[in-house]
């Protein structure tokens, strides 16, 4: 009982450590292309590249004064931060990140948990993120926040209707919640989902994106209308928490993404040597930020009208089709 106290208390260690880092590092990685894309140079003068522009911008943040208007609600103020971060941070507790491999003798199995209904457990926590968002636009006592508050609480309930109906049609051809079992059945790559479910992957990533708030479904905080939308009253660390949970959100769709879709950490000489799992599985991740990154550089800011349509209209009948073609194939 004490090793496996001690094991998973280990893991867990490890895991906030990388995912933050991750997340600081993200912002490098965003400044950087887009900055290419856009024929800039980007962060450049801590150390070559900017590699340590990351660390610096968190100095900073943690130094700045932090600013309270008189006329927030303190506490919920204070507490909203922490309310978007925690949820990113809880859903990587399901998602395996690789296989189980041998260390000093001992078998560890790279993930925290493997809950037998991972997939539904997921969703039902990133869907408690918008809450910070929403508390953070009434309890700061502006219109532009609260404006982006509503907004964002609209948006969520618009594109998680879809988003969850996006795997249904995984689920169906998986007979499946669990994320390992998931994982198991794409050990090559025509088994991967993505070639068996086309349309649920494209719709999946279009809500992932909306559900994270990223560019072009970026109406929580556009900025050319709202200031900064939900965390405009916000400085120093608790604004820097907010886009810590955005790029944690951005990381656990991209997770998702990957063991839905790609098969997880499955890939080439894995099955020899398992700690190569790790890498195809942040290989494959990072392959979803660039696409994060990439449609923000390209593609405008939908209007509200035009945002609400389409998750209405657009994304919501064509996941009920996935569904009921994906059922009808399933039967026959």
């Amino acid at each position: 009982m004490l090793d496996i106290i001690i094991e998973s208390g280990i893991k867990v260690a490890l895991l906030i450590v990388v995912l933050l880092t991750a997340c600081a590092y993200a912002t490098w990685f965003e400044r950087k292309i887009v900055a290419y894309m856009q024929h800039r140079i980007g962060p450049s003068y801590a150390v070559p590249f900017g590699l340590l522009q990351p660390l610096a911008d968190g100095i900073k943040l943690a130094f700045k004064e932090d600013i309270v208007p008189d006329n927030v609600e303190r506490v919920t103020y204070a507490l909203a931060p922490v309310v978007s971060f925690v949820p990113a941070i809880l859903t990587w507790a399901v998602i395996p990140l690789g296989p189980t491999v041998d260390i000093f003798g001992h078998q560890v199995t790279l993930a925290l948990s493997d809950l037998n209904i991972g997939i539904l457990y997921v969703f039902a926590i990133t869907s408690l993120g918008v809450y910070g968002i929403v508390l953070a636009g009434w309890s700061s006592g502006s219109k532009y926040s609260l404006l982006g508050g509503i907004r964002s609480s609209a948006q969520m309930i618009s594109y998680e209707v879809s988003y969850g109906l996006t795997i249904i049609g995984v689920i169906l051809l998986a007979n499946t919640l669990s994320l390992q079992e998931l994982v198991a059945q794409q050990s090559s790559v025509l088994d991967w989902f993505v070639f068996r479910q086309p349309l649920g992957f494209i719709l999946f990533v279009v809500c992932g994106i909306a559900e994270t708030n990223r560019a072009p479904f970026d109406l929580a905080e556009a900025e050319s209308e709202l200031c900064a939308g939900f965390h405009t009253e916000y400085s120093s660390m608790r604004f820097s928490m907010f886009f810590i949970g955005e790029y944690a959100n951005m990381f656990a769709v991209a997770s998702v993404g990957t063991t839905l879709f790609f098969g997880g950490w499955q890939g080439p000489f894995v099955t020899t040597m398992p700690l190569i799992g790790l890498l195809w599985f942040a290989l494959k991740v990072v392959a979803f930020m660039f696409f994060y990154i990439w449609l923000r550089a390209t593609l405008p800011r939908f209007r509200y009208d035009q945002l609400m349509n389409f998750g209405w209209k657009v994304l919501l009948p064509l996941a009920l089709v996935n569904i009921m073609v994906t059922a009808a194939i399933v039967m026959l």
